[in-house]
């Protein structure tokens, strides 16, 4: 939902986003990107390759047809709903 929300991010800030700890936590996106779910392409920055990860389609429809459904029929008490 987040890379929906904010478009393409860099590793580090996807998993800060996402209150994810990089080292424990990096198999999730290996495992989206390996089901086509999410886009991972690398950038070289300097002597260092910067992952950037962003929604691919299969991503979109699942987050469109899926999860905005259940997140319609329950909302986050976060304070940023629609309704409110």
């Amino acid at each position: 939902m987040k890379l929906y929300e904010f478009g393409e991010m860099n590793q580090s800030r996807l998993m800060s986003i996402c209150g994810l700890n990089n080292v424990k936590h990096k198999g999730i996106l290996d495992s989206m990107v390996n089901k086509q779910m999410i886009e991972r392409k690398e950038e070289p920055w300097g002597h260092k390759t910067v992952y950037k990860y962003k929604i691919a389609d299969k991503g979109k429809i699942l987050l469109e047809e899926v999860l905005q459904r259940y997140e319609d029929l329950f909302p986050r008490e976060d304070g940023n709903n629609k309704e409110e």
